[in-house]
């Protein structure tokens, strides 16, 4: 079955319009969902749409309002919203072009895939990639998708453009309220090289199928269990309390120490050599 567009439209870069498609470039992985279930009858919970004087309504007598004052709405039709006119929704206009590296990786949001939309559009579509890879640039412009208009970055993705949906700046908190307490002391050398020893043998290209979501793996063991013991008896199974660390530099000097000691083989050049001990994430 072949995938459906999440946006279909044109590209455009000053008097040249590109017909394009996009595609989700992610999925959801192997989670484990769970329901609210009533204990004592063991079935599950439903949820009805109240109005507080009314009771349960009609999901045909449902519409969105917005709040412009305690308890008064203004009530609009989905067709209203629909029929605002916005360019982009059809139209990804490329306004600006940036070096990757001046964009913070706190404004990534989510990756697409974009691909011409037939053989007419290929030419000029390759031209596009084509020179955002020479010009080793990414291609700025908005979206509008879904009830929003998104923020987007454009760069070369092997044969086609991988799209990336971008945070504005209202929606990205500044770090400094949250580190302001930390010293602004730089740590000894001794200590910096040590732990730049540690980063440097377990140094590696990034493979991500290397990584695996154990917690997903450890509730199915469980489920299971609790399933062959035909039981509502708590399966409780302790996972011991994380080691902790000391917190002067004496301590801090010998576990960096004994850590590159116990790590003396460097990470192969072409795989990891070990997976690591958690699950690591990118924040797309």
């Amino acid at each position: 079955m072949a995938a459906r567009a999440y946006w279909q439209g044109q590209i455009r870069l000053a008097l040249v319009s590109i017909p394009v498609e996009i595609f989700t470039a992610t999925q959801s992985g192997a989670k484990i969902s769970f329901n609210q279930i009533h204990e004592p009858s063991g079935k599950r919970i439903a949820y009805e749409k109240v109005v507080p004087g009314v009771g349960p309504v009609d999901r045909d007598d449902i519409i969105k309002g917005y709040e412009i004052s305690k308890g008064e709405y203004v009530l609009l039709e989905d067709e209203e919203i629909e029929a605002v006119k916005l360019e982009s929704k059809k139209t990804l206009e490329l306004v600006q072009f940036v070096d990757a590296d001046e964009i913070d990786p706190l404004y990534y949001e989510k990756p697409y895939y974009v691909a011409p939309k037939d053989e007419l559009a290929e030419e000029a579509f390759v031209v596009l990639r084509e020179a955002l890879r020479k010009s080793k640039k990414v291609a700025l412009g908005q979206l509008a998708v879904r009830g929003t208009e998104k923020l987007v970055a454009i760069k070369p993705c092997g044969k086609g453009l991988l799209l990336e949906t971008l945070r504005y700046a209202d929606e990205v908190r500044k770090g400094q309220s949250f580190f302001g307490a930390i010293d602004d002391a730089k740590p000894k050398k001794e200590l910096l090289d040590l732990a730049t020893a540690l980063i440097d043998q377990r140094s590696a290209p990034f493979d991500a199928s290397e990584f695996e979501d154990r917690y997903v793996d450890a509730l199915r063991r469980l489920i299971d269990k609790k399933a062959k013991s035909r039981s509502n008896k708590a399966i409780i199974e302790d996972a011991g309390e994380p080691a902790t660390g000391g917190g002067n530099v004496i301590d801090l000097m010998a576990a960096l120490k004994k850590s590159v000691g116990s790590d003396k083989k460097p990470a192969a050049k072409s795989k990891p050599a070990a997976k690591p001990a958690g699950r690591t994430k990118k924040s797309a």
